[in-house]
């Protein structure tokens, strides 16, 4: 009781300090954003014992074992039986008794017939030996002639041969197994040791474990101090985000429209420009078509056009002069000088700058949310440095290694017990070897007589000797054979009662103890509610926390700890010191909180446009580009330069001179078509260039203008919005994203507290050393002992039994070797068989 006071000391010592290391992580918080943490590993215990036992060749003659007692006891592991006996002692015994009889039916029957063959075969034996001193039962030293001795001689000698190999192999069984049985018995030290090693590992790494997850806090501790040293990025880049959604379209539209002010700007001047440059150029163009038109009128009056060959061409080319003139008329188009002043006087105040302005301030939201967060972040990190703190001291203040050194003396105490047995282990093993040898000497010295009787009996038989003349080493071997057979009757009783009381013993510890450890059909019987205290409905948790109501089981025990589950886990400790008591830490969370609600980012600062980009924007709208008179540009500019394409009227009059006779005609008319193209050349083309510049321009400034007053009300709206957002709502904002990294910050603590939980529940004082306990047990009941000792009166049964032919057999054939006082006489004729 002292024993079991003293570890139950220790674990709640060890439990406590796994409360106040991982109480100080609980997060209250979920569902934040936030990295994931390493806390690595937690070391684990190094156990030694190797549970596997693997029995090697002798394994088959076990499995020939089981697979008998399957066959004289099939039936199930009898749970409600042993159950019933066990609650109720006598009375349920007498009760069952017939319930008992037939689950040991098989054992019964084989106890039976062994101690029928234990009584029986001493009072044949000396029935048979006062029988053959009167010389019946084959004592008459006379053989009668038969006439298939021969065969019969051989056939009994055949069979003891085989029935002495059989006799041999069950020997052999039965000494491998003894020999099996010292050999394992050398190896229970070992495993004992390792188990006491593993037990002792098991209690002194579990401070090593606990403090390294106390040491682990820092990990979160370290990474919440990087988010707070980076709280610009963490928070004030996330209210920056959340507010740019409104502000940066509104930006983006200002900057859009200082850009459109210096397209407006620049295609003014394009119109201006091209405007002149059309109307100049239009002007020499006309006076230069005039000049062609004339001398082209000249040639075409000249006498040989009258000629019949020619007049049809001359009176074409005269019909179509008109069309050599100038098509657009830029002269009457609207100035814009008045606009483009306007414009300029728009642009004397750069947006553009104070657009960037706006970006610049807007950008330094993160650097103004550290700066005014200074002293806040300060204060946060005292209350985790405080949190840490507490933990180192919660640690100084349970006598961990005091517990564990009670523990641990008391297991060292427990080996040093176990070991004191040890050397009488040892000694009475010898005796044991001992008496095993000595009975399987009994089997031996039967089976030398009848080797030793077969031998001689074969090698000095003499066909042609009569039964009273054969030889001396044939008499020797029937003498030995017969000397088996009194030794037989003399050592087969001593050696069948041992085979049935080790039978009995052991083939119902097989049954009724071995098999169902194995199986864990033992575990189910001693979780049955009841069985093992009558006031309990569960013993477990009776003997531990004086709780039978607690639903902790041999069977789950057992299962947890062959996978090596925490030994909080396995026993469920919870019911003894429940740790989730100290996993509460809403007094730190509620300090953090209230000092993370104590943020108060003020950005009444940032100034998105001025008063003066505002006016400049408004004053752009009263630029008056939206009054200009477009439709009289288009009008003039969806004209051509001219009204007729002077290349193709050139190619015109180049192909009608083709047609006319070689002369001075002809020449004038190629003349006139030259001048005509290099006219489309330097001026045409020219003047078509700057036409479609100031039909570009047109549609810019046609596009500008359209709804202008409506667009540039839209952008002072859209950032008079955001500027309200940041001046007024700005707070909203800041209060929700610094719940986010409030929750972030606490979320780091909430992975460490789940961690530990994880770490109490699967790693912490892993309790496989508990399940190797009983695989010990196991290994050393059954496996080394059980299965060692039920090999042996397997092989020293089946020799007992086969002693019975031997005898009847060594009898009827020692007749045929020993050499008789008398014998049948017959005539010479009859006398031939013996020839």
């Amino acid at each position: 009781m002292h024993r079991i006071t003293a570890m139950k000391m220790c674990l709640v010592i060890m439990l406590v300090l796994c409360g106040s290391t991982c109480g100080e992580g609980q997060a209250a918080l979920h569902g934040a954003p936030m990295g994931t943490l390493d806390f690595g590993y937690v070391p684990a215990g190094n156990y030694e014992t190797n549970t596997y036992y693997d029995p090697g060749a002798i394994g088959i003659l076990f499995q020939m074992v089981h697979a008998f007692l399957s066959v004289v006891q099939p039936n199930p592991f009898p749970h409600d039986l042993v159950i019933e006996v066990t609650q109720q002692k006598i009375v349920g015994l007498q009760r069952n008794y017939k319930k008992v009889i037939h689950y040991e039916l098989g054992f019964i029957i084989c106890t039976v017939l062994g101690i029928l063959f234990f009584l029986l075969v001493p009072v044949v034996g000396l029935c048979f030996c006062l029988c053959r001193c009167c010389d019946n039962c084959g004592g008459e030293m006379h053989q009668r002639h038969k006439k298939n001795a021969d065969c019969q001689r051989g056939c009994h000698a055949t069979l003891l041969f085989i029935t002495s190999l059989t006799i041999s192999v069950g020997l052999l069984f039965a000494y491998v197994a003894n020999q099996n049985l010292s050999t394992q018995a050398k190896g229970i030290t070992k495993l004992v040791n390792s188990n006491f090693k593993d037990l002792r590992t098991l209690v002194e790494s579990a401070p090593g474990q606990i403090e390294y997850m106390a040491n682990q806090y820092n990990t979160s501790k370290e990474r919440a101090i990087s988010d707070l040293d980076n709280i610009s990025s963490k928070l004030g880049s996330r209210i920056q985000e959340h507010l740019g959604k409104d502000v940066h379209p509104a930006l983006d539209a200002a900057l859009s429209m200082a850009g459109a002010i210096r397209e407006t700007k620049e295609a003014l001047e394009n119109v201006n420009i091209s405007v002149e440059v059309l109307q100049e150029g239009t002007s020499k163009l006309q006076g230069n078509l005039t000049d062609v038109r004339r001398n082209l009128s000249n040639t075409l009056s000249d006498p040989a056009c009258t000629a019949p060959t020619a007049r049809e061409a001359c009176d074409s080319i005269r019909r179509k002069l008109d069309q050599l003139s100038t098509d657009a008329n830029f002269t009457g188009l609207p100035d814009v000088s008045q606009e483009l002043a306007k414009v300029n006087d728009v642009l004397k105040t750069d947006l553009t700058t104070l657009v960037q302005k706006g970006y610049t301030a807007f950008n330094d939201t993160p650097e103004i949310v550290k700066n005014q967060t200074k002293n806040i972040v300060s204060d946060i990190k005292n209350a985790l440095n405080s949190v840490g703190s507490n933990i180192t001291e919660r640690t100084k203040m349970f006598p961990i290694q005091e517990g564990v050194s009670n523990i641990t003396r008391i297991i060292t105490q427990n080996q040093a017990s176990v070991q004191n047995y040890f050397p009488l282990i040892e000694q009475y093993d010898f005796y044991r070897w001992l008496f095993c040898i000595a009975l399987c000497c009994m089997v031996l010295i039967i089976l030398a007589f009848n080797y030793l009787g077969l031998l001689c009996g074969y090698c000095g038989y003499d066909k042609n000797a009569s039964p009273t003349t054969r030889g001396c080493i044939s008499n020797t071997g029937g003498n030995l054979l017969m000397a088996g057979v009194g030794f037989s009757f003399i050592f087969s009783w001593v050696l069948m009662i041992i085979v049935v009381l080790t039978f009995f013993i052991g083939g119902n510890i097989e049954k009724l103890g071995c098999e169902p450890l194995s199986d864990g059909s033992i575990f189910k019987m001693l979780d049955t509610p009841f069985i093992l205290n009558s006031q309990w409905r569960n013993y477990l948790p009776g003997i531990l926390y004086q709780n039978p109501e607690v639903n902790l089981t041999f069977e789950k025990v057992y299962r947890k700890c062959k996978a090596n589950t925490g030994i909080y886990t396995a026993l469920q400790l919870d019911n003894l010191y429940n740790i989730s008591s100290f996993l509460n830490i809403s007094m730190y969370t509620k300090n953090l909180t209230s000092k993370f609600d104590d943020i108060d980012v003020d950005l009444g600062s940032i100034v998105l446009l001025d008063h003066a980009g505002k006016q400049n924007l408004q004053n752009f709208t009263d630029s008056g580009i939206g009054s200009i008179n477009y439709a009289a540009f288009e009008k003039e500019v969806n004209k051509g330069v001219t009204k007729v394409d002077l290349l193709a009227f050139a190619n015109d009059i180049e192909a009608k001179a083709d047609t006319l006779p070689k002369g001075a005609l002809e020449n004038a008319l190629k003349g006139h078509a030259s001048s005509i193209r290099s006219i489309h050349s330097k001026q045409v083309v020219p003047l078509e260039q700057t036409m479609s510049t100031l039909n570009k321009s047109i549609q810019i400034l046609k596009t500008t203008s359209l709804g202008l007053s409506l667009k540039v009300q839209n952008v002072i709206t859209a950032v008079e919005t955001a500027q309200n957002l940041i001046t007024k709502n700005a707070s909203r904002v800041v209060i929700q994203e610094t719940k986010k990294y409030m929750e972030v910050i606490i979320g780091y603590f909430e992975q460490y507290l789940n961690w530990v939980k994880d770490s109490i529940s699967k790693e912490v004082a892993g309790c496989k050393p508990v399940a190797n306990v009983v695989d010990t047990v196991d290994i050393i009941a059954c496996s080394y002992i059980m299965d060692s000792m039920n090999a042996f009166w397997f092989g020293l049964g089946c020799c007992t039994i086969f002693l019975i032919p031997s005898i009847i057999l060594g009898v009827k054939l020692a007749k045929y070797y020993r050499r008789m006082d008398t014998e049948d006489v017959y005539d010479d004729a009859v006398n031939e068989q013996w020839q």
